[in-house]
């Protein structure tokens, strides 16, 4: 695997290394030892997998509150998605910057998102699918969640939006009184 950070501390992309013959193709996609080059050292303990069936999709910015900041490696395994991270790190350089990159089929790149971001993606394509690594449960009372189109942040989206859901459309805008996770 190759690990390229990304602008944001600790963030990775990763590009699998493929081994093909004539009867196609192979690539890990993840190897304890590799991660640990890396100091990721937690388990995965959940994992996800979402079906966007409509192109201009957006779903997201989601994050955790400690105690259940979470680590998550996301993968594109059909279509192609634009996904996005936000550094919500309280005293980090990057405090509120935001980084997006072309996950497809593809071009099977992931994405390492370590603890303290918010993460969310549009889909460029109809019926896109992501698989989510998370080091931490899914605690519904720990969600938080910032506004896909805050001024503050200002994530240029590469296409209109065709949905949103009304969760995620209602997540608060950031003010003066955000001081991150």
């Amino acid at each position: 695997m190759i690990f390229s950070p990304t602008p944001f501390k600790g963030s990775y992309i990763i590009e699998p290394e493929q081994f093909a013959d004539n009867r196609g193709w192979f690539a890990r996609y993840f190897c304890k030892n590799e991660f640990e080059k890396i100091n990721h050292n937690k388990e995965w303990v959940q994992m996800n997998h979402s079906f966007t069936t409509i192109k201009g999709t957006i779903r997201g910015m989601h994050y955790q509150v400690a105690p259940y900041k979470e680590i998550k490696l996301i993968r594109c395994i059909a279509g192609v998605v634009f996904d996005v991270i936000v550094d919500i790190r309280k005293e980090s350089p990057t405090f509120l910057q935001w980084f997006g990159v072309e996950l497809s089929a593809q071009n099977k790149r992931m994405i390492y998102i370590p603890e303290g971001f918010a993460h969310g993606f549009q889909s460029l394509c109809d019926n896109a699918e992501l698989l989510y690594h998370h080091s931490d449960y899914y605690t519904p009372d720990a969600e938080g969640g910032i506004k896909y189109n805050d001024a503050c942040i200002q994530i240029n989206w590469p296409l209109p939006v065709s949905i949103i859901s009304e969760r995620d459309a209602d997540h608060p805008i950031i003010d003066k009184n955000f001081k991150g996770i």
